[in-house]
């Protein structure tokens, strides 16, 4: 039998029954979803009475003048009376006819969703391979960014300096590279305390006379990150300071 009745009620398995036209099989099955399910009992009345207004609408009364010649050949003496009723094979014909209507209507519908649904799923195929390639090229160029780090980490004009916290920040620690040739300094955060709301972390690169603010640092950011190279510093520290302050250091 049918999966389900919603999957009976797309096949053409009612307007077959209606018309004769389904085997001994089908006509339990259709029999079986008609006494089990409401909405199929529902359509099934429902098309019975489209398909017979259709054959009403499409059937045909014998002319007037066919009658007389037919009683005038049998000698005016009429064996029976005729009644005006709807021709049973003009109404079989009309019922047929219309179904044909209906299932060649029904497949063309059929058909031109099916091939909506191709070219929506060709649309999503289309989008994903996009957003794939894109993320490729996302990827590619996070390898080359991080080729070109991992060349400036291990070129030999590149020096290392480490910093280490103090007693007010006992777990920090930094890992700065510098390349004077290049003119280029990157700080790698390995470890900084969290502070309170009102406090952050500020770096600095130390000159002669005085000191340079290069920016600062959060404890959340674990990135390679790049600060201001500074000629001629003499060295690099941190300092915890208050939030949007910074302070006058020469």
């Amino acid at each position: 039998m049918t999966v389900n009745k919603d999957t009976f009620l797309k096949s053409d398995l009612l307007e077959r029954y209606l018309t004769g036209l389904t085997n001994s099989q089908e006509n339990l099955e259709v029999e079986h979803y008609i006494n089990t399910f409401p909405e199929v009992k529902e359509a099934y009345h429902t098309l019975e009475n489209k398909l017979e207004l259709v054959a009403f609408a499409n059937a045909e009364e014998a002319p007037i003048h066919l009658l007389g010649s037919i009683l005038e050949t049998l000698d005016n003496k009429p064996v029976m009376t005729l009644k005006t009723k709807p021709n049973k094979s003009w109404f079989i014909f009309g019922i047929a006819a219309s179904i044909a209507t209906l299932i060649f209507a029904g497949s063309s519908l059929y058909f031109f969703v099916q091939n909506q649904d191709l070219l929506d799923e060709n649309q999503v195929i289309v989008d994903e391979l996009y957003d794939l390639r894109s993320d490729i090229d996302e990827n590619n160029l996070k390898l080359e960014a991080l080729s070109e780090e991992f060349s400036r980490l291990n070129n030999p004009e590149t020096e290392k300096y480490i910093l280490n916290g103090n007693g007010r920040a006992k777990n920090l620690k930094t890992i700065a590279y510098i390349n004077p040739k290049e003119k280029t300094s990157l700080i790698d955060v390995v470890s900084l305390p969290i502070l309170p709301k009102d406090q952050e972390y500020q770096i600095w690169a130390e000159l002669q006379d005085k000191q340079v603010n290069l920016g600062i640092l959060s404890p959340s950011d674990r990135r390679l990150q790049q600060i201001p190279y500074t000629k001629d510093a003499l060295g690099l520290s941190i300092t915890i300071e208050q939030k949007g302050v910074k302070p006058n250091k020469n």
